[in-house]
């Protein structure tokens, strides 16, 4: 099979610096990466393996002999030059929205449709970050009891909105702090919107523009990356995302509604617990339970909190929390290459 050609488009943001990361120790066989980024950013240095590689600028040609590209950029970058790699003969593994409800380009999550990836042809979409760690979580649940309903709330941390909203969660907190009045914000809830809201000391019920029905974009992405990541037009899926200031780590309080009798808590505490890439945290009586603080910097999912609803009978309730940068973006694409390299589905260049 080879050694892979591999390059990363928008290697200075958050998520291309996690991906670098996560290459550095993945079983990827590398022959030569490249690191793509903005012409501002051209000809700076950025280490991988304890050597040092320049910055290039993001062109078409930047994919010659490229064999894998993972992308996190921003959608517009991805729509821009994507297709242009594939040309190239390189396969795109994109971690923005750009491409992520195209029918003919899988989205994945490789613990819960690899086999999916069989049918690329040439770019792969990484899911949402929140949609990522639900989706670890549920499968192993919906593969043995079958899955009929999903009520989601997220609790998501400021590092899904960028660097810019990082920085000025920091300025806002130091303000609120030292006792100022006039907090500025300019960021979030999103920046393409109208208005604009202090994260410090407050939760917004807004991640990206309202859409139709009165649902977030990001509401709408989760609702829909499930049923297609788990091939289920059927499955009722709903969705409140919300920003907290908490720097990194997604947390999410899952409601389901499974399709099988007399199951109980601890059925489910043991499928899970026997999951891949999952880590069950779950023991009230010793106040362990998934945390955003604990996950940061860990490439599983957690989950715990998992008791069975006082009313519906097939219905359950946990908390999922995952490093949004690395299980919610960086290590997922990573995890993809990884895949492709196993099953042998990535021509090699040279």
């Amino acid at each position: 099979m080879g050694e892979y050609n591999v390059a990363i488009v928008g290697a200075t943001g958050a998520v291309g610096t996690k991906m670098k990361e996560m290459l550095e120790s993945s079983s990827l066989p590398i022959a030569s990466i490249k690191f793509l980024a903005s012409k501002r950013s051209a000809g700076k240095e950025i280490i991988f393996n304890e050597q040092v590689y320049m910055i290039e600028e993001l062109v078409n040609d930047s994919f010659e002999g490229m064999d894998i590209a993972l992308f996190s950029a921003g959608g517009s970058i991805s729509k821009k030059f994507a297709k242009e790699a594939v040309r190239r003969g390189c396969v795109v593994i994109d971690n923005t929205s750009a491409f992520r409800m195209d029918k003919d380009i899988p989205l994945i999550v490789p613990e819960v449709n690899p086999e999916a990836l069989k049918k690329h042809q040439g770019i792969i979409a990484n899911p949402n970050c929140s949609t990522i760690q639900m989706m670890v979580a549920l499968e192993p649940i919906r593969k043995k009891y079958g899955l009929d309903r999903v009520i989601v709330s997220t609790y998501q941390a400021v590092s899904g909105a960028g660097m810019s909203a990082i920085n000025e969660l920091k300025t806002q907190t130091s303000q609120m702090l030292a006792g100022e009045i006039n907090i500025e914000a300019n960021v979030l809830p999103c920046l393409g919107d109208k208005k604009h809201y202090p994260l410090a000391f407050n939760a917004l019920p807004q991640i990206d523009v309202f859409a139709e029905d009165d649902y977030t974009n990001e509401e709408w992405k989760m609702i829909n990356e499930t049923k297609k990541i788990m091939a289920d037009d059927s499955l009722k899926v709903s969705a409140t995302c919300v920003r907290i200031p908490v720097m990194t780590g997604h947390s999410e309080s899952i409601y389901l509604e499974i399709k099988t009798d007399n199951i109980t808590t601890s059925n489910l505490k043991e499928v899970l617990s026997q999951s891949e890439g999952l880590i069950l945290e779950d023991d009230p009586s010793e106040q362990i339970y998934p945390q955003a603080l604990n996950a940061e910097g860990e490439k599983e999912v957690f989950v715990g909190r998992i008791r069975r609803d006082l009313d519906i009978t097939r219905g359950f309730h946990m908390w999922v929390v995952s490093d949004n940068l690395l299980k919610g973006a960086a290590w997922n694409s990573v995890q993809i290459a990884e895949k492709l390299h196993e099953m042998s589905l990535v021509k090699v260049t040279n």
